[in-house]
């Protein structure tokens, strides 16, 4: 069985934790995991390997934090538009045999009962020997507005399988109340449950699902084969082209797939499940102390209670706070009620009008290693750089900025122009402003440098790449 992990994400609704670069699914929320790293170990245990779907922003973030894992059976498409998760399921189906089982995941939901979710695994992975698409149904706990539900019907008492009714939209809170209502005399009765939460995890093989794709969605299926035919490959990565990804139509496997399919059956899924889909989620799911308040070594509290409190570089100081989100991140501080936390997409709109800090941290991520902006101010920019050993830094120049590079530790291997040298630490180099340059680790451990740039314009889309080695980031 594959594992094939969805890795979209806008960064919206974890705001200032997560950004458009660094969505919450690769943030390290627990014991030092994120939630991808969770997901691989979790589904490792029955899948002989994982199959990465992803846009070219995140693939390096997935390499990092699998070679974390010491994961190395890894499969990864490329995907240079999104275009939902019909689509993206096809390509990646596409590129395995017919009769292999595919358990799709999304990359950032928690799962905390792990014995019973191999149990729902063993029976998924059962139907979908027996050719039929598997959804698998969250057991409710709450009236939740924000997801959606599927109606399952018992198909008989000696299969125990659920066929799917319906697929039901995100409900106002009284139509969802409904749902649980009904479910609780269901209960009562010693009763399967009639609604279930949409949990966005599939299992099949991966032909039956192109199957039923081609024969319900022939469009997405010929313009996913159009694009799948014209792929790059390298070594395991699957790079689809930009003008074949746009012409696929964007629609998810629910609307594509499930709703019009009479071989869907959906597995009820008691597993302890979250997508972690706001600040008010992550609070549930976070250690906390005698006072509620999540355990964080820089919070002072004084008479405060049942508050998330993140922040790992400075203090924060709570007096008399009660049911409160306060979250910081260096750049951006979030102060919320806690219940209000849905309303942190209408904060990043807000925040895209004037800023980047919808899109990325202080520290961003690269295929060659981090860099963090340490101070910035109308006309100059300090970072401390650090390029991870055996990768380098596109071809590059600069029409509004001229850069100092000071070497910290390890060795860099400096182009500028047509000179190549070594600049060791405490030894210095300096780039003028159009000057072609690049900069390089050839050495075994990482290479740190302070960048100080001075000009008119120092933002990040002041980069001419004359060559970007892709491959080799």
């Amino acid at each position: 069985m594959t594992n094939i992990i969805l890795c979209g994400g806008s960064g919206t609704r974890l705001w200032p934790i997560s950004r458009s670069l660094m969505p919450k699914q690769f943030v390290k929320l627990f014991d030092d995991k994120s939630l991808f790293q969770l997901t691989v170990e979790r589904n490792s245990k029955v899948c002989k390997s994982q199959f990465i779907v992803s846009n070219t922003e995140q693939y390096f973030l997935a390499l990092d934090q699998l070679e974390d894992l010491g994961k190395t059976n890894n499969k990864y498409l490329l995907e240079p538009v999104g275009r939902n998760t019909a689509p993206a399921i096809a390509l990646a189906c596409m590129q395995l045999d017919y009769d292999e089982i595919v358990l799709v995941t999304p990359s950032d939901h928690l799962i905390k009962d792990e014995k019973e979710y191999e149990k729902v695994l063993k029976k998924a992975k059962e139907f979908a020997k027996d050719n039929k698409l598997v959804t698998f149904g969250i057991t409710p706990t709450f009236a939740e507005t924000g997801f959606g539900y599927i109606q399952a019907k018992l198909e008989n008492d000696e299969s125990l399988m659920m066929n799917v009714e319906c697929f039901k939209e995100k409900p106002n809170l009284e139509l969802a109340q409904s749902y649980i209502d009904e479910n609780t005399k269901l209960s009562i009765q010693n009763l399967p449950l009639k609604y279930l939460w949409n949990s966005g995890m599939f299992c099949f093989k991966a032909g039956v699902f192109l199957d039923e794709l081609e024969k319900y969605s022939a469009e997405i299926y010929n313009t996913c084969k159009t694009a799948f035919d014209n792929k790059k490959i390298d070594n395991s990565t699957l790079r689809i082209q930009h003008s074949h990804m746009e012409a696929i139509p964007d629609e998810s496997i629910d609307y594509a797939v499930m709703e019009k399919s009479d071989i869907v059956k959906v597995i009820p899924s008691d597993i302890a499940w979250s997508d972690v889909g706001s600040f008010d989620a992550l609070y549930e799911e976070l250690p906390k102390d005698e006072n509620g308040n999540t355990l964080n070594d820089k919070h002072i509290s004084i008479d405060s209670k049942n508050n998330l409190i993140y922040g790992k570089d400075r203090v924060i100081a709570t007096v008399d706070m009660e049911d409160c989100i306060i979250v910081d991140t260096g750049d951006a501080i979030l102060i919320s009620k806690k219940g209000s936390s849905q309303k942190v997409k209408k904060v990043v709109e807000e925040v895209r009008k004037t800023s980047e800090l919808h899109n990325i941290h202080l520290t961003g991520h690269r295929p060659w290693g981090t860099y963090t902006v340490l101070e910035e101010a109308d006309g100059y920019k300090i970072k401390r750089i650090e390029v991870k050993p055996g990768k380098r830094l596109s071809l590059q120049k600069h029409f509004h900025r001229n850069e100092h590079w000071i070497v910290v530790s390890g060795t860099a291997t400096v182009t500028v122009g047509d000179e190549k040298k070594y600049v060791r630490p405490n030894e210095s180099t300096y780039i003028k402003m159009g000057e072609l340059h690049r900069l390089e680790n050839e050495g075994k451990i990482p290479v740190v440098l302070i960048e100080a740039q001075v000009g008119e314009y120092t933002g990040e889309d002041d980069i001419v790449r004359i060559s970007d080695d892709f491959k080799r980031d």
